[in-house]
């Protein structure tokens, strides 16, 4: 059965997000768009009206240097450049390719081959791995850096270039601001979690994010007095498309956290009405809400509170932001509204932070759908579900077993294109029109979904990363003292965090070579293993890395064509 939802809420029309900007930019001219720490400590804003002009002036500068219809890609942390760049190139240049700042450089410089990047805009954090990239390939024309003052051959100041559109647009260069954008082009390329040989690059149009957008703020009301701390990395459609793209298109104000451990100053400082964030980071903060009520002898106290509270509402009366003040100040004092994303969340949570006062909706998504597919409603929700599919997809469950569990798949203006030159997998993803996701999951009556496990392999992590056992195995393969290796996700009871681990089979005949013996020992045999998983980790980002591992001395159980039985291997 299809499902879909209705609107609660009209939402203004865009066209495409050059259409967004400057509707924007003519509604909320004068509030601020951005408010950003400066090294001094201090905030200070920046309006709509400031923030589209430097876009023009950018997007002219990228014109000039000739870069118009070419991928540019976009690395670093969160910050107001990032942004710039994202839609400076979007908005009337090319094709915007953001890459993930916590890939080692190898990977950095393979995707920027694959993307066929014409440039990279990167922050100064990345400086000296793109000096080293910029010798080894010679067709990324130029390295774009958010922080320099000056210009050095390939490498050009952002700051720099702004200034030079700024002249050129005063002079009558109008080429950037006159471009027109077709809603329904490759625009975005946005590769999914994976090695640079096994990520796919999705493919996205505008109409694909802008369709995203007014459809979830059709049923999640946001307006211009709303605020958000972007938390998560902006690379990620999660983040990318929630916390920035659709904020711009309601007036909002954006801010950017320091780091994890900064977050509740940043939060303080910044008063934020909205976040989106994943069941890692909100559980977290749940289990700190209640150590420190416990830690203050209050859990008496609170939870008479809570049941106090409970039954006012069913009376139609909500004091929860005062008795509950103290949580609400720790967490801005303005905060309305959590949307959790990327994993899934434990319903005890969601649950328990609206009894505080501070709904939580739970949803669900994928980049390939521009991302979100499902959410949960402040009208209409369960804790234990992913919530009802947008108005703006139809959602069902494909070929459904006797227990109701079928793979979710999804058809819709928001499904991306395909995947980037890779016809195959767009072929086995696309099928006549709906997008298979991969997820397994159930359905209510009343049209809830709730997901029960993956139908690949991927391994999802509680903060939202996504790890093919297959990347890491395939530098496992690499190593001449390892036969064959399973990589699959294991759950730490202690932290509830997901973690990599990895069964390996030793090339017995490599290290008694290596070791110039007939005959090691278990011990040897582990060192040289142990060195082994030592090296591949120190190529994959922290989250990929292998945390613990077995060593079996006989080959895997594989099917007829050779493949791993996963399901007969795992061990608990």
């Amino acid at each position: 059965m299809k499902m879909t939802s209705k609107p609660n809420y009209e939402v203004r029309q865009i066209r495409d997000l050059k259409d967004m900007l400057v509707q924007s930019t003519e509604l909320y001219s004068e509030n601020e768009a951005f408010y950003i720490k400066s090294e001094e400590g201090n905030y200070k804003g920046i309006k709509y009206r400031e923030f589209k002009k430097e876009v023009d002036a950018f997007g002219t500068a990228l014109v000039d240097l000739g870069l118009k219809g070419k991928s540019i890609a976009v690395i670093g942390e969160n910050r107001y450049e990032w942004c710039l760049a994202y839609l400076a190139v979007a908005n009337g240049v090319g094709i915007i390719v953001p890459l993930d700042r916590e890939l080692p450089a190898d990977e950095i410089e393979n995707l920027l081959i694959r993307s066929h990047a014409a440039a990279v805009v990167f922050s100064g954090k990345h400086e000296k791995d793109m000096r080293r990239i910029s010798a080894a390939l010679p067709q990324v024309e130029h390295f774009i850096s958010m922080d320099a003052e000056d210009d050095d051959n390939r490498f050009l100041s952002m700051k720099k270039l702004i200034q030079k559109g700024s002249d050129l647009m005063a002079t009558g260069d109008r080429s950037y601001i006159e471009a027109t954008i077709d809603p329904e082009a490759f625009g975005i390329l946005i590769f999914t979690s994976g090695t640079t040989d096994l990520a796919k690059g999705v493919m996205l149009s505008h109409k694909n994010i802008v369709t995203n957008i007014m459809s979830v703020c059709s049923v999640l009301y946001i307006d211009d007095t709303d605020s958000t701390l972007c938390i998560l990395p902006l690379h990620h459609t999660y983040a990318c498309t929630t916390s920035f793209l659709l904020m711009l298109y309601n007036g909002c104000r954006i801010s950017f956290i320091e780091g994890l451990r900064h977050i509740a100053k940043n939060m303080k400082d910044t008063g934020p009405t909205i976040i989106m964030a994943v069941p890692l980071l909100l559980e977290s903060m749940y289990k700190k809400i209640w150590d420190s009520i416990k830690k203050q002898k209050s859990t008496y106290k609170v939870k008479a509170a809570l049941l106090i509270s409970k039954m006012l509402l069913l009376a139609g009366i909500d004091i929860r932001k005062k008795l509950f003040r103290q949580i609400h100040e720790n967490v801005g004092g303005r905060l309305r509204l959590i949307i959790s994303g990327a994993a899934a969340l434990d319903p005890n949570v969601s649950r328990g932070f609206r009894q505080f006062g501070i709904p939580l909706m739970q949803g669900y998504g994928l980049t390939e759908c521009s991302p979100i597919v499902t959410v949960n409603q402040l009208q209409k929700f369960r804790d234990d579900s992913i919530g009802l599919p947008l108005p703006c997809n139809e959602a069902m469950l494909y070929k459904p077993n006797k227990e109701g569990i079928g793979e979710l798949v999804v058809k819709g203006d928001n499904v991306m294109l395909g995947y980037f030159e890779n016809s195959l997998a767009t072929e086995k993803a696309l099928r006549d029109g709906w997008f298979h996701t991969g997820d397994m999951g159930k359905m209510t009556r009343e049209g809830f979904f709730s997901l029960t496990g993956r139908k690949k392999n991927v391994i999802v992590t509680k903060n939202g990363k996504n790890i093919y056992p297959e990347e890491v195995e395939e530098y496992l393969g690499k190593s001449p003292f390892i036969a064959e290796s399973m990589v699959y996700g294991k759950d730490d009871e202690a932290s509830e965090e997901t973690f990599v681990y990895a069964i390996i089979v030793p090339d017995m005949d490599m290290i008694k070579h290596r070791l110039g013996k007939s005959q090691v020992t278990e011990d040897e045999v582990f060192m040289i293993i142990d060195a082994e998983v030592k090296n591949v980790n120190k190529k994959m980002p922290l989250y990929k890395r292998i945390r613990q591992f077995t060593i079996r001395k006989e080959e895997f159980a594989k099917t007829s064509t050779k493949k791993i039985k996963r399901y007969m291997e795992k061990i608990s």
